[in-house]
């Protein structure tokens, strides 16, 4: 993954090297973010550029970031991390695939630095983190290989001078009103000034954090393991069992079996962790979590299950060609290459052209304000009143997924496609979506309860 930045350059020029591994082996992702205009145009050509001096395979994305957060309700930053890692776990599959390989031969390498862990230790630690967290930025995580990560961030530089290479610099990245360029410009090197080991005392410190979290991590797991149990879709607890453990250990615990069971409870917050494991010892103890789940006592028992489709939403994320998607409480969609048939099929998948729309496209709920040209209308409609035409309950228009190309509304699944993208005698290449509804009943209308569909 190579932003144009001098760490992602100089990640790009070892691997291509042949330094750190077999360079024919070697592909290069470029997420263009589109914040910057022109700036993050410069960014990407460069990046393409670089690439093709060094003979490096390079593939440039471009994606709404902004309108992609606006509509997840994430800020920026943690929209992009999101889209930039969900892209090159995409691109690493269809890479692994084209070559023969399973899935599990291939590796993401990102270009942290010893530098970034430092100030993500710092950026915690200021927000009262716990072990788990103040293990900052770990080497390995999957199939995200960090090769760079001991390195400090002059010796990157360093390194680029004496090749001569040229890298980009992104000018937000001086804004010290941001906590992480404020740590960057201002903290570290204050610290560092007066402690000059401090680096070198806190990878001590990550050393023996990251020990002693793995340990816990594992115990946790067992004790998840042996504790709750999953029951019609429900995540359930012993709760005389996890009286038996020390508070520490039960809200490991919680999250251990919450992250197994619903793999979005990764991103649950300590809070909301703990207020289980505290609710469990609790009767009529009830509380909604994040991510569309309720827990609550019962008996001898703490359930967590997930919320009545009223209150769940699509789980929002980007759609690659080929690609599928897991919607959370809303099911799944995917993308598969289609021929270029003039046929509407309706209900649940349609057809469309594949060039008239950018991808990866964003899928997420119904916004406020939406409209579509419907398929064979000559006007926009609000996607609200075609979600009332159609007879789609109140309750269940959260979990109806909607997919946009930018702000471009492409089609609401299991409702409407929209005209623009439709399938023409002049279409060359074509996609097919298809929605998987949530194997439990969620009430949302079948293909057969829409209104009449056109032919094409």
């Amino acid at each position: 993954m190579v932003s144009g930045g001098a760490d992602s350059v100089a990640l790009l020029r070892l691997l291509a090297s042949g330094d750190l591994g077999d360079p024919a082996a070697l592909r290069v992702l470029h997420v263009n973010h589109g914040l910057r205009g022109e700036e993050s145009d410069r960014d990407a050509s460069f990046v393409a550029a670089t690439c093709d001096e060094l003979g490096v395979e390079c593939r440039v994305v471009a994606c709404d970031i902004a309108g992609h957060a606006f509509g997840a309700g994430l800020n920026l930053e943690d929209a992009g991390r999101r889209i930039r890692y969900a892209l090159a776990e995409s691109e690493l599959d269809a890479t692994c695939a084209s070559v023969s390989e399973g899935r599990e031969r291939g590796r993401i390498a990102v270009a942290h630095t010893f530098d970034d862990r430092l100030e993500t230790f710092l950026a915690r630690l200021l927000t009262g983190a716990g072990g788990g967290g103040l293990r900052s930025i770990p080497p390995v995580r999957g199939r995200i290989v960090r090769p760079l990560i001991e390195a400090r961030r002059a010796d990157v530089v360093g390194y680029l001078r004496s090749l001569g290479q040229e890298w980009r610099e992104d000018a937000t990245n001086e804004d010290t009103a941001m906590q992480r360029a404020w740590i960057r410009h201002d903290l570290l090197p204050l610290i560092e000034g007066r402690y000059p080991t401090f680096g070198e005392a806190v990878s001590r410190a990550l050393d023996l954090l990251t020990d002693d979290d793995l340990l816990l991590t594992e115990m946790a797991e067992a004790f998840a393991h042996d504790f709750s149990r999953l029951e019609d879709g429900s995540l359930v607890f012993d709760r005389a069992l996890m009286a038996t453990l020390s508070p520490a250990m039960a809200r490991r615990t919680v999250r251990a079996a919450l992250v197994a069971a619903f793999p979005e409870a990764l991103r649950l917050e300590f809070e909301h962790a703990d207020a289980v494991s505290r609710g469990i010892a609790l009767d009529g103890f009830a509380r909604d979590l994040p991510f569309g789940l309720r827990a609550e006592t019962e008996y001898g028992r703490l359930r967590v299950s997930r919320r009545a489709a009223e209150e769940s939403c699509v789980s929002p994320g980007l759609l690659q060609l080929p690609g599928f998607l897991d919607l959370g409480a809303a099911g799944s969609i995917e993308a598969i290459e289609a021929e270029p048939v003039s046929v509407h099929a309706g209900g649940d998948q349609e057809t469309i052209d594949a060039e008239t729309v950018g991808w990866p496209l964003v899928v997420d709920s119904v916004r406020d304000g939406d409209r579509i040209r419907p398929f064979g209308a000559k006007g926009t409609k609000k996607v609200g009143d075609l979600l009332t035409d159609a007879k789609v309950p109140r309750r269940t228009r959260g979990v109806t997924p909607v997919v946009r190309d930018g702000e471009r509304v492409v089609w609401v699944a299991g409702v409407r496609l929209a005209d623009d993208v439709r399938v023409t005698p002049e279409t060359q290449r074509a996609a097919r979506l298809v929605w998987h509804r949530p194997s439990t009943d969620t009430g949302a209308p079948d293909a057969m309860d829409d209104e009449p569909r056109e032919g094409r």
